[in-house]
């Protein structure tokens, strides 16, 4: 019989930690019994995080489209913990609005956090989990990377470069033990959507127009939690009332 995977012990790197879905990441996988590494750009809210979390926790503040940084993160873990199970890629910015009045600062940001460094620290963490014959890496991307959304077309053509790195990699991945995938979250009422934890959520997700970042987050525990021989590569997860 299939059993499910145990998270008990785990190494888990979670990558914009300090807010939203990466946040819920971090509270539900150190619920699940992991140690998580908290990696984003505030230290003071990472450590908010970190002393909310009901398990051991391990603060790395940076940015990650400082290829550099990432290669630092991997170390550190390494370091203090011998190993690396999970990543979860999950630090993105948002850009919404009419292209040609997107301000190109904020094009090379979103560029450089959602793509090359989602790709950086992917490429930090991989050679000890191919090492090691085990490991789980999950990005998160969006429904706007299964489609393109007209009204945020920066942000929908960073989850399809997301999406096409996810798929390509799992694939070289095959054979080595380590599982790779994309979860694709709709409408998350979080900080991200200007949303501010508890605001007004309760009744939009009674209404079916939202979810939460603790939705998206049980989700990637079961993705996490299938059997070896399990590979979940794409998990869309939309409010019931999302048209897209």
């Amino acid at each position: 019989m299939s059993t499910t995977q145990d998270l008990t012990g785990a190494v888990a790197v979670v990558t914009g930690a300090s807010s939203g879905i990466g946040r819920s990441y971090a509270r539900t996988l150190s619920g699940a019994g992991a140690t998580v590494v908290l990696v984003a750009r505030s230290a003071d809210r990472l450590a908010a995080v970190a002393e909310a979390l009901p398990g051991p926790s391990l603060v790395v503040p940076g940015d990650v489209s400082d290829t550099a940084f990432c290669t630092e993160v991997a170390a550190r873990t390494l370091a203090e913990h011998g190993r690396i199970d999970v990543l979860l890629s999950n630090a993105g910015v948002y850009v919404p609005g009419p292209f040609a009045e997107t301000d190109l600062g904020a094009l090379q940001e979103l560029v450089g956090v959602n793509v090359l460094g989602a790709m950086a620290m992917v490429r930090a963490v991989l050679p000890a989990m191919v090492e090691a014959g085990h490991g789980d890496v999950v990005m998160t991307s969006s429904v706007s990377g299964h489609q393109s959304i007209h009204w945020e077309p920066v942000y929908s053509a960073s989850k399809h470069a997301v999406q096409a790195f996810t798929h390509g990699v799992r694939r070289q991945l095959v054979g080595t033990g380590v599982r790779m995938g994309a979860i694709a979250p709709g409408v998350v009422l979080n900080e991200l959507w200007g949303v501010a934890e508890g605001a007004d959520v309760a009744a939009e997700v009674a209404a079916g127009r939202g979810i939460t970042s603790e939705d998206v987050a049980d989700a990637v525990l079961w993705m996490l939690t299938r059997p070896r021989h399990v590979a979940i590569r794409d998990l869309v997860i939309l409010p019931t009332n999302q048209e897209i």
